[in-house]
């Protein structure tokens, strides 16, 4: 056996933690203090970190709103550069269409030509005075017309380079003007699609020169 001293029996502690006494109905003493000791943890500002909470929370909505708009914001701007881009390729489209369309015409009037070149000539000659040629020469000339086809080259217009091909010159220069048209120019709207063949001569001189020049002369 042992030779240690038998120790007695440590006795039982039972803490009563009720807020009210069981035995009197009254709020136990202390019990305020203990209910102040179970509050949460207050921060160095004096206020609760479960108030913290709820400005995390609010933030969080903010930020998402930022968010949000900023996809708006971007969304809207590629939607406009969309609709410019396609206003730009409706315009482009109409623009070539238009140059299409025009192009074909003119390849048309320059197929048509000896055919006015024949009507010119029969007209020289007096076979459009009347009769039915002459109704569908004028037709003709009247559709073409319509379409933006317009003759040039008449005797004593002026002499251009760029308009007239001169196949011979029977004057010094001075004021040269057109002579004999073999053949009629055309331009198709603003282009030329064929120059006149003419002769190119000297302008009449003025009256008041032709008199002053005859003066001279006696």
């Amino acid at each position: 056996m042992s030779d240690e001293p038998i120790q007695p029996d440590e006795p039982i502690t039972v803490s009563d933690r009720r807020r009210i006494d069981p035995d009197t109905g009254q709020v136990r003493p202390g019990a305020a203090d203990e209910e102040r000791a179970g509050q949460p943890r207050q921060g160095q500002d004096g206020t609760s970190s479960e108030q913290d909470e709820p400005q995390l929370a609010t933030a969080a909505p903010d930020a998402a709103a930022q968010v949000a708009a900023e996809q708006v914001a971007e969304l809207t701007a590629a939607l406009q550069r969309e609709r410019a881009q396609f206003a730009n390729f409706k315009r482009r489209s109409a623009e070539e269409k238009q140059g299409s369309v025009a192009y074909g015409k003119r390849v048309l009037a320059e197929k048509l030509l000896p055919i006015l070149d024949d009507l010119d000539r029969a007209r020289a000659h007096g076979d459009l005075a009347e009769g039915p040629l002459k109704s569908v020469a004028d037709k003709l000339l009247g559709v073409l017309t319509a379409e933006e086809l317009v003759p040039f080259g008449t005797s004593g217009d002026p002499f251009d380079p760029e308009l007239h091909e001169a196949v011979q010159n029977d004057g010094d220069g001075t004021n040269p003007v057109l002579g004999d048209v073999y053949r009629c120019g055309y331009r198709f709207g603003d282009k030329v699609i064929r120059t006149a063949m003419v002769t190119v001569t000297d302008a009449p001189a003025a009256p008041a020169e032709a008199a002053t020049d005859t003066r001279g002369a006696e």
